[in-house]
């Protein structure tokens, strides 16, 4: 009883106190809700991160997924559709996710599949075919309120979710499935959702009148095929359609005019990716961030310097050393960021 009084006692005196305090002081409580949360939120540029980086670590829940963005000290991310969907009850999927991630990977820098590869590839597809009608199944009958949970748990950790990446607007995917891909997007928090860009002008145009109609924004992303009017013809369907932008491989596809690009779209980019990759002429190496050929840092300053609202999304793509993770070379990126936009 007396420890109990002691409490009441202590209590009544803090909330007192409190309320005589300076206003500044008054901000307490926002400031201990604020504490231990990432912020990446640099002079002005929103730094956030794609959760494919984290693809080679075991653990791919929505949980295990937030631990690594925080223990990053990220605060805003684009995050891949599985996560969430698994959370919210999606089946398993059969397929080696890796393996098909590094011989797609491989087939569209332009490298050579051995017979061998191409015929695993073809098998993981066609498993991938099967498995995406299953998938298509489960998501007409989704309850979003396990969406609901993600966000708050994101929120909640101090994460935003500004952008949605699950396989579900493809050529293949039906138009339930679209619908449903953005209606997740948004109730997850994003202002858009992203893919590869479809090259089918009649895909582009679909999903841009169906994001008018569901209120959600497309960011199309795009690999060694972007040029400085690869987006032209999207952005003219519909004001929803926008820019998934992607720094490194820009540079990789040999591009010298990256700056005008940002400058002329940057009312239409939704979100930009950024990595460390080299010219063609030096052998388009994803590497080490500031040991290749990407202007990162002149990018970087030139969003804060314009306010450029959009987030700039780090996307970990190069090898993780052997004495190091995911997390621990997201962190390196971050730092980087740090320095180029002090």
């Amino acid at each position: 009883m007396k420890n109990r009084r002691e409490f009441l006692k202590t209590s009544i005196l803090s909330a007192t106190g409190l309320a005589m305090a300076p206003s500044w002081l008054q901000g307490a409580p926002a400031i201990i809700n604020s504490f231990n949360k990432p912020n990446s939120l640099i002079n002005g540029v929103q730094i956030g991160c794609i959760t494919y980086s984290y693809r080679s670590l075991p653990d791919q829940s929505a949980e295990a997924t937030l631990q690594y963005i925080v223990d990053s000290g990220v605060s805003a991310v684009e995050l891949m559709g599985e996560p969430v969907e698994y959370f919210a009850g999606m089946p398993a999927s059969p397929i080696n996710r890796m393996r098909m991630f590094q011989l797609g990977g491989k087939q569209r820098r332009g490298e050579t599949l051995t017979s061998e590869e191409q015929a695993e590839l073809a098998e993981i597809r066609k498993e991938a075919e099967a498995y995406g009608k299953v998938v298509a199944e489960w998501r007409a009958k989704t309850d979003f309120k396990k969406f609901e949970q993600v966000k708050k748990m994101y929120k909640d950790a101090g994460v935003n979710i500004y952008a949605f990446k699950p396989s579900a607007f493809g050529t293949n995917n039906t138009d339930a499935e679209i619908a449903y891909g953005m209606k997740a997007a948004k109730v997850l928090g994003a202002t858009h959702v992203t893919l590869e860009h479809p090259d089918n002008d009649a895909h582009t145009l679909k999903l841009g009148k169906m994001g008018e109609q569901n209120k959600m924004s497309i960011g199309y992303h795009g690999h060694e095929q972007q040029t400085f009017t690869f987006w032209d013809t999207a952005i003219q369907q519909s004001n929803r359609n926008g820019l998934n932008f992607d720094t490194g491989h820009y540079v990789a596809a040999g591009h010298t005019d990256m700056m005008e690009l940002i400058k002329k779209q940057h009312a239409r980019i939704f979100s930009m990716h950024i990595k460390d990759r080299q010219t063609p002429a030096n052998g388009k190496g994803n590497l080490p961030w500031g040991t290749g050929d990407t202007p990162l840092g002149e990018v970087l300053r030139m969003m804060r310097d314009n306010k450029y609202k959009f987030p700039a999304t780090i996307e970990l793509e190069y090898q993780v050393p052997e004495s190091s993770d995911a997390v621990k070379e997201v962190q390196k990126c971050l730092e980087f960021c740090r320095k180029a936009l002090a």
